[in-house]
């Protein structure tokens, strides 16, 4: 394809805030710009936090801010036989190990004097069978089943990213480890969202992804994965985020910052303040033309 599709992919854990809303109508805009689908997915995949409450709601809200998108929604729950494929596919070629570390474990890991800030120690990654049988059997005592990791063979990896500031020559290049691809633990042992997006984005067709610039260190371990099961590349495009004035990111827990919080006596009243804001802190131009879009944050009140 010489265009694939962009697209949004909310997690239905609440509310979205106005920060994701406006990442939305910048995900719809840039698809549409540059001659794509644009596709729309709940990433459902943490089914502890997910709700189907929150996914209607969530769609009510992206529809009422005159988002639109082609064909159905996708949800990350219908497609997990898939994610059981790419996981065999990487076990298959010696990319996999069982990672028995709880997070404490981690989180002490990573305090020794040269440890990688955010970056899994390799904790696991070389023990012995002896020590492994072990692992298992400790575990087995207290209820729980080890996490699978890749066994990744570089330290950092190269995307196409073409609007952060960080990216140089339209490509950003972060750190990759030995990221988690099935959840351990007691419960909620599911596939973890890297494996799952990676996978989802090529059923879709999706060669672009616009997202907050939070998100732009974990493009890399996303593209390496990709590029370990074969699969096409991402362009990326990673926006400023929306902060509160002192200069944190907006969350959910900052007040009125959801569409159903803001003023206005009906629903349709507050989805035009909540779309009439977004604009306004786009701009006409760049709402035509993504790429004119400011670097700047911007900033909720």
């Amino acid at each position: 394809m010489t265009h694939g599709n962009g697209r949004y992919a909310p997690s239905p854990s609440g509310d979205l805030h106005l920060g994701n809303l406006r990442t939305a109508v910048l995900a719809e805009a840039w698809a549409r710009a540059t001659g794509r689908g644009f596709r729309l997915r709940i990433d459902d995949i943490d089914a502890a936090r997910s709700s189907e409450i929150s996914a209607d709601r969530q769609l009510e809200d992206l529809e009422a801010v005159c988002l639109t998108w082609d064909g159905s929604v996708a949800r990350q729950s219908d497609t997990l036989e898939r994610y059981e494929v790419a996981l065999d596919r990487l076990v298959e070629d010696g990319l996999v190990y069982e990672c028995y570390c709880s997070r404490k474990d981690i989180a002490e890991a990573a305090r020794a004097p040269h440890a990688v800030p955010g970056r899994y120690p390799g904790t696991c990654r070389d023990l012995t069978d002896a020590q492994r049988e072990q692992k298992l059997e400790e575990l087995a005592a207290v209820g729980r089943v080890p996490a699978l990791r890749l066994r990744a063979q570089v330290t950092e990896w190269s995307v196409r990213e073409v609007f952060s500031d960080e990216a140089t020559d339209g490509r950003y290049t972060g750190d990759v480890d030995d990221m988690v691809l099935r959840r351990g633990g007691a419960q909620d042992t599911g596939f973890a969202y890297n494996l799952a997006v990676v996978v989802d984005d090529t059923l879709a067709g999706i060669d672009q992804v616009v997202r907050g610039d939070d998100l732009l260190s974990s493009a890399p371990r996303q593209a390496y994965l990709a590029h370990l099961l074969e699969l096409p590349e991402v362009e990326y495009v990673h926006v400023p985020l929306v902060l509160r004035p002192t200069g944190q990111r907006l969350a959910k827990r900052d007040g009125a910052v959801t569409l159903r919080q803001l003023p206005g006596e009906t629903y349709a009243e507050k989805a035009a303040a909540a779309r009439a804001w977004i604009d306004a802190s786009i701009g006409d131009a760049a709402l035509a033309d993504p790429s004119l879009l400011s670097h700047e944050p911007v900033t909720w009140e």
